[in-house]
């Protein structure tokens, strides 16, 4: 099981770059669609303080907001 959470909505360029990013890297995750599911929305706009900026990953080492990394 992935240790890490990405939330996304579909359409978002970043949270491609995030996947190709997080793949590159040999990483895994559970992809958590905010738009599919109340609860999943409700906890990305707990983790963004009500931005709901995607993507948004949850990881052991704590959570990133948005996505710089890759491409």
């Amino acid at each position: 099981m992935a240790d890490r959470v990405m939330y996304v909505k579909p359409g978002c360029p970043y949270c491609q770059a995030a996947r190709e990013g997080l793949s590159a890297e040999g990483l895994e995750w559970e992809e958590r669609d905010a738009t599919v599911d109340r609860a999943w929305r409700d906890e990305l706009m707990e983790y963004t303080r009500g931005s709901g900026v995607v993507p948004t990953i949850v990881a052991p080492g704590g959570v990133t907001i948005g996505w710089k990394g890759g491409g």
